[in-house]
């Protein structure tokens, strides 16, 4: 994951929906990673309580959505289950500031592994994480979500400072949907995190894709 300053450079990086039947969904992945250009895929399972789902949830939706992912050339990253990503193969990890903390999941998954952060909308946070090793970082929510409670928001300007100081590439997240995307785009956002904004959209979720492509100059 690499950082740079122009627009064209933003590209999608999604998330599943919270509760998927793996089988059920591969379908739709593969329309929606066929649709255009996808960055990564990150499995974001909870339950009701919206605990993360127990491991054998997170292995079986593994095995059959990672493949798909991979066939694509799509990243593909496991929500704080950096024990799982190391044993299902997958490309790294996405922690919170209440999960596994970010030197822990980087002894698990080793030097190669890509391992995210979320910060927020903390600059001291965000630079923590990118001293301390950091693949990306993760600012939000830019907007009410309902995948998720959030603690915090963010605004544009947040993006527009850290890209123009750090390497580090960002990721912008939290109910963003095509409609208002643009601003997060323009802030210098090299990532933009998607969940319900693809799979709820209404003509579908590889149309969801090719409309963020076409803004994000693809």
């Amino acid at each position: 994951m690499t950082h740079t300053n122009d627009t064209q450079s933003c590209r999608l990086y999604l998330i599943t929906p919270p509760r998927l039947d793996p089988a059920g969904f591969a379908d739709t992945l593969k329309a929606a990673l066929d649709a255009g250009d996808v960055a990564s895929l990150q499995l974001r399972l909870k339950t009701e309580e919206g605990e993360t789902a127990p491991d054998d949830t997170l292995r079986r939706a593994a095995e059959i959505l990672m493949p798909l992912a991979h066939a694509r050339e799509v990243a593909f990253l496991i929500n704080d289950s950096p024990e799982i990503a190391r044993e299902m193969g997958a490309d790294g990890v996405h922690v919170g500031q209440e999960d596994t903390p970010y030197a822990e999941a980087r002894k698990i998954l080793g030097p190669d592994a890509i391992v995210g952060v979320t910060c927020h909308n903390s600059r001291h946070l965000a630079m923590e994480a990118g001293e301390a090793g950091a693949d990306y970082v993760a600012f939000g929510a830019f907007h009410p979500t309902d995948t998720k409670v959030t603690h915090s928001r963010a605004e544009p300007e947040l993006l527009t400072w850290w890209s123009q100081l750090f390497e580090v590439p960002c990721v912008a997240i939290g109910g963003i949907t095509a409609d208002n995307a643009p601003p997060l785009i323009e802030a210098g956002a090299d990532f933009l995190a998607v969940s319900s904004g693809v799979w709820a959209h209404e003509q579908g979720p590889a149309e969801a894709v090719r409309l963020f492509n076409r803004l994000m100059g693809r």
